[in-house]
């Protein structure tokens, strides 16, 4: 089958703005969007710039806009997306400065995730012996621990777009899906003793209440993670712990009195 493929291209050294570059080629009907740019790379411009690593959907290194949507290159089959021989549009992932091409800077990302202190913070004297956590404790994180960390619900939240939009610095942006699901990995894990600290930390400007449902990282997380779950169930243990004199809490409250007292919005 043809493929063809249309590709955002951007050098820095060049002193030139980004520039899209159309490519045809013949690849198997097997091939994947990572497949086909290697290809690119090796037979017809060996100046395109990608990442990638392991090729399994397990490393999130070839993460990148396809056709306006996140997705792992190495997940995604052209005859998927151009089953009439359409040509299918390859961007970096979007929210973070682009270094070369499809490279982009996720040094944003990882600030964003380190931010929420992605740790086990215990307390009290050390344990006489290993902590065993039961499986049944464990279990409801099993979803948010299979995040690999490629970025795309950071890539596409809509929230993160529009407060860079308009000329937002980056570290007081809202700090995006993916920090909160990790955020929400230690919140739900009983070995870790500092839920109020990170619940109040949370609930401030730029945490978790600065969501607005959009739905997008849910449709675009490759492993499931449901970003925007875990936020949502972070607000709840946010507000069991009292935390309520914030906007979207007392937002929520006053909606649910509403509801439960009235039937009527």
């Amino acid at each position: 089958m043809e493929a063809r493929l249309r590709v955002r291209r951007f050098d820095p050294e060049s002193g030139e703005g980004a520039r899209y570059q159309s490519y045809a080629l013949e690849v198997p009907d097997y091939a994947t969007v990572l497949e086909v740019l290697l290809q690119i790379r090796e037979e017809l411009d060996d100046s395109l710039a990608l990442r990638c690593s392991c090729s399994s959907a397990i490393c999130g290194s070839c993460a990148m806009r396809i056709n306006g949507q996140a997705r792992l290159a190495c997940k995604t089959k052209v005859s998927a997306l151009a089953v009439d021989g359409e040509e299918i549009v390859v961007e970096p992932v979007g929210n973070m400065p682009v270094i070369k091409d499809l490279v982009a800077d996720m040094d944003p990302f990882w600030q964003k995730v380190r931010a929420v202190e992605p740790w086990i913070q215990p307390k009290g004297p050390p344990p006489e012996r290993e902590y065993l956590v039961p499986h049944e404790v464990m279990r409801p994180l099993a979803d948010v621990m299979a995040c690999i960390m490629c970025g795309s619900c950071v890539s596409d939240c809509t929230v993160l777009e529009t407060e860079l939009s308009l000329g937002k610095p980056y570290e007081q942006t809202f700090l995006a899906p993916a920090a909160l699901a990790k955020a929400y990995r230690f919140v739900g894990d009983p070995r870790d003793d500092a839920d109020a600290e990170r619940l109040l930390a949370l609930s401030r400007l730029e945490g978790i209440w600065d969501c607005t449902r959009c739905n997008f990282c849910l449709e675009v997380c490759p492993k499931t993670v449901a970003p925007m779950d875990q936020i949502l169930a972070l607000r709840r243990k946010a507000i069991e712990q009292g935390h309520e004199e914030y906007l979207g809490a007392r937002h929520t409250l006053e909606f649910e009195k509403t509801v439960r007292e009235s039937s009527w919005l």
